[in-house]
């Protein structure tokens, strides 16, 4: 006998009171992640452009750092995985570069 119940696809948000929070968390941090790994690659382009100061290299990777830093910590707060906030957006593909 197979089970005729359908599967809900993994990438989406469960909207349960239960879990209501942990899915906003999620969704929040997959936009942070976004926009971090964005103005990662610009900076990155700036540093090899030569425009920047040392002093504003400095300050942009220590922000960069610390921002990784607290994604980390909420993640694990929440029990996500940093692969949990690529978003599957079907034909397009994933949401982030996978590594």
């Amino acid at each position: 006998m197979t089970d005729r119940t359908p599967r809900r696809p993994r990438n989406r948000l469960d909207l349960e009171p239960d879990t209501v929070e942990r899915d906003l968390v999620k969704l929040v941090l997959t936009v942070v992640e976004l926009i971090r790994q964005l103005m990662e690659r610009q900076a990155v382009r700036r540093f090899d452009t030569g425009e920047l100061t040392e002093e504003q290299e400095e300050r942009i990777g220590l922000t960069l750092m610390l921002l990784e830093d607290r994604m980390a910590e909420l993640r694990e707060r929440y029990g996500l995985r940093p692969e949990d906030l690529n978003l599957d957006l079907g034909p397009l593909g994933p949401l982030l570069p996978r590594d």
